[in-house]
């Protein structure tokens, strides 16, 4: 103890010396003037942007249609501002998130695990429902294995990120979700993106880069979430074959909603699932949940595990989580109307769209239908106005879409009725044209790309 003491004192004599010294020749520690730093979060970029949106809101009156709150379940109808409207902003596709043996799953996970796992499966988080619903995720795309995340969106980061390194390439659709940009950037990995769809653009791209690195991974999604359409998986495939890669399917949002079963782009395309290299889906789509999983051969199930850092350094996925996802699987299955009821609401609503003139993109009627608008401001007007009269739909403007994309999203379910998808149409029409006047009147419209202030004509919204 004595020795300890002494030493500590020492120690703070030592301090003080050398303070002492600093102070007398403050010069001989750093000659250069300091500096003044800003600590400002206001500077971050796209604040000044974020601010603009807002006053050019405030100044025409327009609400914000981001973060309204739901008073209840939200499916075909939903509850907002004690008012019950249209639902088209959620994706509970096959109507299972209101599901009694769903919702009763749920609560027997809870009752018999708690609300939380409580730490990383790979130390004490494990529980027999994490491999239930892996296995059966696994028999769903035929393959050997799967993992479950806590997150659709870090489920890609960390897979992507670990799979890949510097010496590797990811080959993506331009309209690809962030999160396998965000994994390919994680991974250090070169990025090349091909236009959207265009396979003859991917395999120039093949023929002339893919010597160039280790390994190349290709990717795409099942069912594209901003415009509704599918690729083309047999040609895929091919190219994935012929160059020697690996090929990535992100079916978030083809999951319930593809096949005569809803099990996804390949039950489509009447393929085998196992040509397919790495399948990624998420929970909390039609499978009513939360979280995302990985499915594909046995050692990279195995690799994942033991080496992914969004699957080792974190919680398991919730009990009330995996039970509900269990259960939606199990209703799917058992329940195929509402698979079926699902793609002919899509098919009416496009067909009804497009029949009224309205410009569809390049949607094909698979529960996801983008009503394109073109200007920003004209996509939130527009929603706005159509809440006001019953029907809640977002909008999707820049940075989600390019500049002169932007639309409103319908997602389609079981659980909406044709009178209401009618009516949504009718509705549209009269809003699409009544918007645009009113933007016209105000000198706004066809702002956006530096364009000059002038209203867009009400037609170039139309078919």
């Amino acid at each position: 103890m004595t020795m300890h003491n002494n030493t500590a004192q020492l120690d703070a004599a030592a301090r003080a010396a050398l303070l002492a010294r600093m102070r007398e020749r403050p010069t001989d520690i750093d000659a250069s003037p300091r500096r003044s730093y800003d600590t400002s979060f206001e500077t971050l970029p796209g604040y000044d942007e974020l601010l603009l949106v807002r006053a050019t809101g405030d100044a025409l009156g327009i609400a914000n249609p981001f973060f309204r709150p739901h008073e209840g379940r939200a499916g075909a109808l939903t509850r907002i501002d004690g008012r019950e409207v249209i639902n088209f902003a959620s994706y509970d596709y096959l109507g299972l998130n209101s599901h009694p043996q769903v919702q009763r799953a749920a609560q027997e996970a809870i009752e018999l695990y708690g609300t939380s796992v409580s730490a990383s499966r790979l130390v004490a988080g494990e529980r027999p429902l994490h491999r239930a619903l892996e296995a059966r995720l696994a028999s769903l795309h035929r393959a050997e294995d799967a993992i479950v995340f806590v997150s659709g969106h870090a489920a890609n980061v960390t897979t992507l990120g670990t799979i890949l390194g510097a010496e590797d390439a990811v080959f993506h659709d331009a309209l690809i979700h962030n999160s396998i940009i965000v994994g390919a950037e994680l991974a250090r990995a070169a990025r090349r993106s091909f236009p959207h769809n265009d396979l003859d653009a991917l395999e120039r791209m093949l023929t002339t880069e893919r010597q160039r690195y280790r390994r190349a991974l290709i990717v795409v999604e099942g069912l594209y979430s901003m415009d509704g359409d599918v690729p083309d998986l047999a040609r895929l495939v091919e190219l994935k074959q012929r160059f020697g890669g690996w090929l990535m399917v992100d079916e978030a949002h083809g999951i319930g909603v593809l096949g005569a079963g809803g099990r996804g782009v390949a039950e489509h395309a009447g393929l085998d699932p196992a040509c397919v290299d790495i399948w990624m889906g998420t929970l909390s789509k039609s499978l009513a949940s939360c979280g995302g999983y990985i499915a594909g051969q046995q050692a990279l199930i195995d690799y994942l595990k033991v080496s992914a850092p969004g699957f080792v350094y974190s919680v398991g996925l919730p009990p009330a989580a995996a039970g509900a996802a269990l259960a939606a699987l199990d209703a799917m299955e058992r329940e195929g109307e509402r698979v079926a009821a699902l793609q002919a609401n899509a098919r009416h609503f496009l067909e009804a769209a497009q029949a009224a003139g309205l410009a569809t993109g390049t949607a094909e009627g698979h529960a996801i239908v983008p009503i394109m608008v073109g200007d920003s401001l004209m996509a939130v007007l527009l929603s706005e106005r159509l809440l006001a009269r019953g029907v809640n739909v977002l909008p999707i403007i820049h940075p989600a879409v390019p500049h002169r994309s932007a639309r409103l999203r319908f997602f389609l379910t079981a659980a909406h009725t044709a009178e209401q998808l009618d009516e949504t149409v009718r509705l549209l029409v009269e809003e699409i044209d009544e918007s645009s006047r009113s933007l016209a009147a105000l000198g706004f419209g066809g702002e956006e790309d530096g364009e000059e202030a002038g209203a867009t004509p009400a037609s170039e919204w139309r078919k």
